[in-house]
């Protein structure tokens, strides 16, 4: 066989790759540590095409009751393709030291059910990939829950800040606007 022929398997890989990159948004290139798990979570894979909730919190924020209400959210729109991200993060000095207690917080105390990553940075040079677009297309967290709507394209629709209840209206508002958004 020429071995021009053997390129050709080779370029088509590229190419692929390159296709698939250009489908990925920027915000859901890459991947994060699942929370106490093995596994990282390929953004792209796993939530491309679908409206999302990117909260990042803390164990022992004043905030954490939230967990609550970012399930029943969770729970009540997740049929109609909603995804919710928990983001846990040390940035603002008040999550735990180690995943174990981490999760405990979020499974056990607070019943979580949506996707949750090993604890990251948020702000700053060293944020995490995800939160450096979510910067860019809003602003960075200014504490934590600090939340995100994102439309099934990728983009940031609305951010909402830390005081903001996973039950306001608007909040609501714009995640319905996120599932009303075409792929």
């Amino acid at each position: 066989m020429p071995m021009r022929w053997l390129a050709v398997p080779a370029l088509l890989m590229v190419f692929s790759g390159l296709a698939q990159a250009a489908e990925c948004p920027e915000l859901l290139q890459g991947s994060l540590p699942k929370l106490r798990a093995k596994e990282s979570i390929d953004l792209c894979q796993r939530f491309a095409g679908k409206p999302l909730v990117v909260v990042n919190t803390a164990s022992f924020c004043g905030f954490a009751p939230q967990f609550k209400g970012l399930e029943a959210l969770y729970q009540r729109y997740k049929d109609q393709g909603l995804e919710v991200v928990g983001v846990p993060s040390n940035d603002f000095k008040q999550e735990a030291k180690d995943g174990a207690e981490t999760a405990k917080v979020c499974y056990v105390n607070y019943g979580v059910t949506f996707t949750m990553t090993e604890p990251q940075k948020v702000r700053g040079d060293d944020a995490t990939h995800l939160f450096k677009v979510l910067a860019k297309q809003s602003s960075s967290p200014k504490w934590n829950f600090y939340k995100y709507v994102v439309d099934r394209q990728g983009n940031v629709i609305a951010n909402f800040s830390s005081l903001t209840k996973p039950d306001n209206p608007e909040f609501i508002e714009a995640v319905e606007k996120a599932l009303a958004s075409k792929p």
